[in-house]
């Protein structure tokens, strides 16, 4: 193998596979990036058994020359040091060859490198997938929706299910749902196009999603989802990004969610963030983050919360909009924090059925997303 090549489109398809690699794998060969060269182009591969990333570089692009290639071949080279060194090589052009026993050169300007290659015959071989059926979505919306539930996933490998967020398709509605017992997130999109496609069940880590999310480029280009038995295949550009399916069935969150409410409010997103977010800083220092949220007489409401050691803090806010009963609920800040945080709507409408039951929040501008936050029970 022996290749030139433009610096930043290398670099760009190194960060991408690079997500793939995982620092805790005992697999020698998977703590590599693969280099597969041919006359068409240069593709990059990278894996750590539940993920896998591809990016191809194309000879030329627009009329201008990307690779060159002397010589098609393939070699596994070590990622860690590999991602470091391409950044900083001093040229724009990186020169690489692949001679004996896979050792492999890398010039660029004066540097001169040496690295020891692997066989990429051990390297595994990517899922093969019937792409029977594709879901065509903005990536702008997909990443909005990653970010809008990925959120509420568990941390806690015990109930490995609750470390991914739920996908479902059905008569053209996208869905995600994500929950870790204490909260929930749910975000829909219709989606034109899909009336043939329908799947549920599918749960895919939210760690991965987050690795997705960073790929998904800013501006509106489609992204091609292919769902197979227990793969998730996801086309971006020139990359290609597969995800092993969670195995477990995902609990029946249907039933957390109340039909009828005794209060209501609605309240402008920003002040309430920033209000949560002053009660915070003291409910943090009691390792609780539990705030007080109670109705007044005068229809407004109130944020408290205290700390044995540092005091109290109180402030009144005022409401958009006030239907039902008065109400006095306690709850984690940091959970209705993590909320406001991915909310766009200016005003948001909060639904109490009592103290104990679950407080559910909703955008007053979108109804395709809604979240869930269980209450605490306090004695003051």
């Amino acid at each position: 193998m022996k290749i030139s090549i433009l610096k930043s489109y290398l670099n760009e398809s190194i960060q991408h596979v690079s997500k793939a690699i995982s620092s805790r794998t005992t697999i020698p060969i998977l703590t590599g990036i693969k280099f597969d060269v041919n006359y068409q182009g240069v593709t990059l591969t990278a894996s750590d058994t539940d993920i896998s990333i591809q990016s191809f570089i194309p000879l030329e692009e627009n009329g201008k020359t990307i690779v060159s290639v002397e010589q098609a071949g393939s070699v596994v080279l070590p990622a860690k040091f590999f991602v470091e060194i391409i950044k900083k090589l001093p040229s724009q052009e990186v020169h690489m060859e692949v001679k004996d026993n896979f050792n492999t050169f890398i010039s660029a300007g004066a540097t001169e490198i040496q690295l020891v290659g692997l066989d990429p015959e051990e390297f595994p071989i990517l899922p093969s997938i019937e792409e029977n059926q594709t879901l065509s979505i903005p990536g702008d919306l997909l990443k909005n929706m990653i970010k809008q539930t990925v959120f509420s996933i568990s941390t806690h490998e015990t109930t490995p299910i609750l470390t991914g967020v739920l996908w479902s398709l059905t008569d053209n509605e996208f869905k995600f749902v994500a929950t870790d017992r204490h909260r929930l997130a749910t975000r829909s999109a219709h989606i034109e196009g899909a009336d043939e496609i329908k799947f549920h069940n599918i749960v895919i880590s939210g760690k991965t999603l987050n690795e997705l999310s960073k790929i998904i480029p800013d501006q509106n280009s489609l992204v091609d989802i292919v769902v197979a038995d227990n793969q998730v295949l996801f086309k971006i550009d020139r990359v290609l990004f597969y995800t092993r399916i969670l195995d477990g069935t995902y609990p029946d969150t249907s039933r957390i969610i109340p039909s009828s409410y005794k209060t209501e409010l609605v309240l402008e997103t920003k002040k309430l963030s920033e209000s949560i977010d002053r009660a915070y800083l003291l409910s943090r220092e009691e390792k609780t983050n539990i705030v007080r949220m109670q109705t007044l007489d005068n229809g407004d409401i109130e944020i408290s919360s205290s700390s044995s050691e540092l005091g109290k803090v109180r402030e009144e806010l005022q409401v958009k909009d006030f239907k039902g009963e008065p109400l006095k609920i306690s709850f984690n800040s940091k959970y209705m924090l993590d909320v406001l945080k991915v909310v766009e709507s200016e005003e948001l409408m909060i639904s109490f059925t009592g103290v104990m039951s679950p407080i559910i929040l909703k955008p007053t501008d979108n109804s395709s997303s809604q979240y869930v936050i269980l209450p605490y029970r306090t004695t003051n």
